[in-house]
């Protein structure tokens, strides 16, 4: 049997909600792959930045297994260093004969060199080349071309540039380049066509700062956007650093957050539209029904919810859910939606076993393959599992979805629990509730046991006099 060539799609801090049917946020061609796939509407990230959830991705390993648990660029090499001897999917898949590329933000570990990792080609973005292409259009500076920009000014901090409209054509960004060299790519190895080919595109985009192009930001009315659910929450029943964080947006008004929404979106729409150039490719290339084809984010962004921006030590859904739909010719189902909790490090195991590669060495991911067929194993445990280890200010926590409930522990405060299914914009938290005891301790015991299952020592080690303020302690979950 040929084996399938694979086109993986990775943004930056995307919503999952912007591939929602009911979603303003206009994806049609992302539609269009969930028309033909499984979208996941229960699907997340395991920490809230870059690094550690892209090398649990290509892992298939939770943060404390692989080292990397802050952003490799933003911090000392103690706190973010990826483990030897670990393997990437994309390896397994070089090694089974793949010709493997990848085009964009890495942010895996820091050497960057992406050929010891299973990507024979591979460009950064805003690379040399990409800067003479720019060059190349002959256009003056973005920075003179501002119709709209905020600025969120204080004292002591550099002025934050939070969004901007910018007047110029989609061909000038990098996101139309590095999916040009995606297309360039695909015609080069439907050319050679001796070998099945695995290409990443993997966008910095919708990343902050929120700059759209005019284009795209016309096509929405700030004025019609609605303000999330949560966006008058107090956050009086949360931890207090949570509201310190929102002290940041404090002078913003709704308008100013609804401009803000309407770059995001606007640039999720150019995101979409370039997608939409490279399925068209490899419908011309007549190899569609021969590509895996896998769409998904790194992590979300708050966007107003809870009247925060951007992501980080809140756990919320916002920051958590990531968009994730995959499509499997002639394997997978059509037009399905699953609400399963499922995890990042599930997608290596995945990928592994729709290809045909040898699976990676203890892995700490489940296979969703069956669920890309509309089945489900009878041992399935209903959980998805995060953890949180400061970006920066080493803020400890751990986060658990069951089917219904979501609790989070906080090792810098009292604790979350959260009812997603009568409260899915978390406006009520039920941690310190009594009659909610006997669900939040579960939950506890839960996290605990996967703590022990992937040998976080840090956690369970925990019975220290100090240290003692869990709900339930780590023996809980032996």
């Amino acid at each position: 049997m040929k084996q399938p060539n694979v086109l993986f799609l990775i943004t930056d801090q995307q919503q999952a909600v912007t591939v929602d049917p009911a979603s303003p946020c206009q994806t049609p061609n992302l539609d269009g792959l969930s028309a033909e796939g499984v979208r996941f509407t229960r699907a997340y990230t395991v920490n809230a930045i870059c690094s550690p959830t892209r090398a649990s991705l290509y892992t298939g390993m939770l943060p404390h297994t692989h080292g990397m648990v802050d952003c490799t660029h933003t911090v000392e090499d103690y706190r973010a260093r990826f483990r030897e001897g670990l393997t990437l999917w994309s390896q397994r898949l070089e090694q089974a004969g793949y010709r493997t590329a990848h085009f964009g933000k890495w942010h895996v570990e820091r050497s960057n060199r992406l050929d010891e990792f299973g990507f024979a080609e591979y460009e950064p973005p805003r690379s040399a080349a990409f800067n003479e292409y720019h060059k190349s259009l002959g256009l003056p500076p973005q920075s003179k071309r501002f119709v709209k920009k905020h600025l969120v000014k204080q004292p002591g901090y550099r002025d934050c540039q939070l969004y901007g409209v910018i007047d110029g054509p989609p061909e000038e960004t990098n996101e139309y380049y590095l999916y040009s060299r995606g297309i360039e790519f695909l015609r080069d190895a439907a050319q050679d066509g001796s070998r099945p080919w695995c290409l990443t595109v993997s966008t910095t985009a919708p990343h902050d700062p929120y700059f759209a192009m005019k284009e795209y930001y016309d096509r929405y009315s700030p004025s019609d956007i609605e303000p999330p659910q949560s966006f008058n929450d107090d956050l009086r029943d949360k931890p207090n650093i949570y509201r310190r964080m929102q002290d940041v947006w404090r002078e913003m008004s709704w308008e100013n957050f609804a401009e803000a929404t309407a770059c995001y979106y606007a640039i999720c729409t150019l995101i979409d539209e370039q997608i939409g150039r490279i399925l068209n490719v490899l419908e011309e290339l007549g190899q569609m029904d021969e590509t895996i084809i896998v769409f998904m984010s790194d992590h979300g962004d708050f966007m107003g919810a809870h009247r925060l921006m951007m992501k980080g030590v809140p756990a919320f859904e916002e920051g958590y859910k990531i968009p994730f739909i995959v499509r499997w010719p002639a394997e997978g189902l059509q037009g399905a939606v699953c609400d399963e909790p499922m995890s990042v490090v599930d997608v290596a195991p995945t990928l592994l076993e729709m290809t045909g590669a040898e699976p990676i060495e203890n892995c700490e991911g489940r296979s969703l393959v069956p669920f890309l067929k509309g089945q489900r194993p009878n041992n399935w445990e209903t959980e998805a599992f995060a953890e949180f280890h400061g970006q920066r200010f080493f803020f400890t926590q751990r986060i658990v979805w069951g089917e219904r409930y979501k609790y989070v522990f906080n090792g810098f405060d009292y604790d979350e629990l959260y009812d997603l299914k009568d409260d899915p914009y978390e406006l009520r938290n039920l941690a310190n509730d009594s009659a909610y005891r006997k669900i939040r301790d579960e939950l506890a015991a839960q996290m605990w046991k996967r703590i022990h299952e992937t040998g976080d020592g840090n956690m369970f080690n925990s019975h220290y006099g100090t240290l003692r303020f869990a709900p339930v302690g780590p023996d809980t979950g032996i």
